[in-house]
């Protein structure tokens, strides 16, 4: 039986076609790429693992685009933020783990790239290159397969507002727009490229630019999941129908430091960060829940016991695990008859 609520929250997901079921799941993905977020912070700090890059406040939209899109099917470029995006398509909190421990069986890079290079064939993550926006221009070659193969699938990729002022994103824009490509072009525009703010990087909207490019660009509050639901999916079903791509700007925060390398303050002040943290979209996402009667105090520290757990395990493993051998270095570089010195 679905919940009534309170007369005062309205049901915003069962219009979108959304169970009660699957937003609880969205709110779990979203707590889960915080708490790893959070945990792989305190590592470096402690000095376990050398390097992180922070993605705190931009889980509700990624999370949001995870469940409009079809994760059995669809390809997926994620930029080096996108915990709670590659935890929702699928990877673990494990596979994270051996990443930041650049342990041998890392599936992303074999503990050979910096964290947040992601990369699965199980689950379609296209692995992702150092260089910004390098992942665009690939994500448009996907959707010109998808298109050529008549495959029904689209690739959605994503980076942040500084990347959009690159050269590749320009060019994949334009490519894709051309021939109508199934692509979903996602900037999540956090206010800051490393220590410029959007005001010094931008001299208008990202989500207008497309317009250049002939076809729809759609500014998104990145805070509200429902809504970024409701517009990566519509955006999806455009791309199927053969109406091509779509740039979406989903407008959110950075709330941590770019990376552990960085001092955010020294850019911005506090009271920034402060009043940023109020509109969290975590937090706003739990309100609704529990106004609607679908989430509880007590379900909260369940899922905080639970995950403590998870991450427990899971840095276990991972500390634990092998690092990679030198000879590993030929590994996935050469092909199998090169190696054996075949033609």
């Amino acid at each position: 039986m679905e919940s009534q609520g309170t007369v005062e929250t309205v049901n915003r997901h069962k219009p979108l076609g959304l169970s009660d079921g699957q937003v609880i799941d969205m709110y779990r993905y979203m707590q889960l790429g915080r708490k790893y977020d959070e945990r792989s912070l305190l590592l470096q700090r402690a000095g376990k693992i050398n390097f992180h890059v922070s993605g705190i406040g931009q889980e509700a939209a990624q999370v949001a685009a995870a469940f409009a899109l079809d994760r059995e099917n669809d390809y997926f470029l994620p930029y080096y933020r996108d915990y709670a995006f590659v935890l929702t398509v699928g990877m673990t909190t494990r596979e994270l783990m051996l990443s930041v421990f650049a342990k041998a069986e890392d599936p992303n890079s074999g503990g050979r790239q910096m964290p947040g290079h992601f990369g699965s064939k199980r689950l379609r993550i296209v692995t992702g290159s150092s260089p910004v926006t390098t992942q665009v221009p690939h994500a448009v070659g996907f959707a010109l397969a998808a298109k050529m193969q008549k495959k029904k699938f689209v690739s959605f990729v994503t980076f942040g507002e500084g990347s959009s002022n690159q050269g590749d994103f320009h060019e994949a824009c334009n490519f894709a727009g051309v021939n109508k490509l199934p692509v979903i072009i996602f900037c999540q525009n956090n206010q800051y490229a490393i220590s410029v703010p959007a005001h010094k990087q931008l001299g208008g909207k990202v989500s207008d630019r497309a317009l250049g490019y002939g076809f729809p660009g759609i500014q998104v509050d990145g805070n509200d999941p429902l809504e970024v639901y409701r517009v990566v999916k519509e955006a999806r079903e455009r791309a199927l129908a053969g109406e091509g791509p779509t740039l979406i700007e989903a407008m959110m925060y950075r709330l941590s430091p770019h990376s552990t390398s960085d001092n955010d303050l020294a850019y911005r002040t506090k009271e920034e960060v402060d009043a940023n943290w109020k509109k969290d979209g975590i937090a706003a996402f739990r309100t609704y829940l529990i106004e609607l009667g679908l989430w509880s105090d007590e379900q909260e520290r369940d899922l905080a016991a639970e995950y403590n757990l998870e991450l427990k395990a899971a840095i276990e493993y991972a500390e634990n695990a092998p690092f990679p051998k030198p000879e590993d270095t030929l590994l996935h570089v050469y092909s199998e008859s090169d190696l054996k010195g075949g033609a």
